[in-house]
């Protein structure tokens, strides 16, 4: 289950050591350490990493199978953790140690920035190839954080980018060593410290304004 720590005044989320599902216990294990990051004063910053072979492997599909009559409350909860982080009023870093993949790779898409072991380890969007299509809001959120051919790639043909071509591709903004990574992310958010608070909030809520509207429109279907 996902761990909050703190760093000096970097909070790092430490998402578990296993697939990190979007498990509904999981979902509600990071909106609490939200919930700190956010309450807290003064320069701050957030760094969501992982222990092991993944950062995330997105939805909880076997969860979602056997909880079909909790469909559309699952996804509420996952486009709200989505929304969540792309407006949160602190600079975010996904530091990428691992398989990064489906709602896993939309998580991160919704940090400010993105560091990825450069030499193991992908980052994939392969709902084309598994027959699940991206919701509305799953689409207006990699649209917005991809360059329009990228995300058109990514969409369509669920190409599976290692961190150097993910780094050249721009969906992550470094890709280091595996002893680096998440050290790297915690450079990157003590950089912004002095950043975080209700300016760059709003900032945020402005520029994201249609994603955010369309992933908590509660008629948005999951599929």
């Amino acid at each position: 289950m996902p761990t909050l720590d703190r760093q000096d005044n970097v909070f790092v989320l430490d998402l578990g050591d296993g697939e990190n599902r979007f498990h509904p216990d999981w979902i509600n294990a990071v909106e609490v350490a939200l919930n700190e990051v956010e309450k807290a004063e003064g320069p701050r910053a957030l760094v969501t990493a992982a222990t092991g072979k993944f950062y995330s492997n997105g939805l909880d599909l076997e969860w979602l199978g056997a909880h079909a009559d909790q469909q559309e409350s699952y996804r509420r909860s996952v486009h709200e953790l989505f929304a969540r982080v792309l407006s949160l009023p602190v600079i975010t870093v996904a530091a990428l140690q691992g398989h990064t993949f489906a709602a896993g790779a939309m998580f991160s898409l919704a940090h400010d920035f993105r560091v990825m072991r450069a030499d193991r380890g992908f980052w994939c969007l392969p709902e084309a190839d598994i027959g699940i299509p991206f919701t509305p809001g799953m689409s207006a959120l990699i649209r917005s954080r991809l360059a329009p051919q990228i995300a058109h790639e990514a969409m369509v043909t669920a190409r599976r980018y290692g961190g150097s071509d993910a780094a050249a591709a721009g969906i992550v903004d470094r890709a280091v060593d595996e002893a680096a990574v998440r050290s790297t992310a915690v450079e990157i958010a003590e950089a912004q410290l002095g950043r975080a608070g209700g300016t760059l909030g709003t900032i945020k809520a402005r520029m994201y304004g249609p994603v955010l509207a369309t992933l908590r429109n509660t008629a948005d279907p999951l599929g």
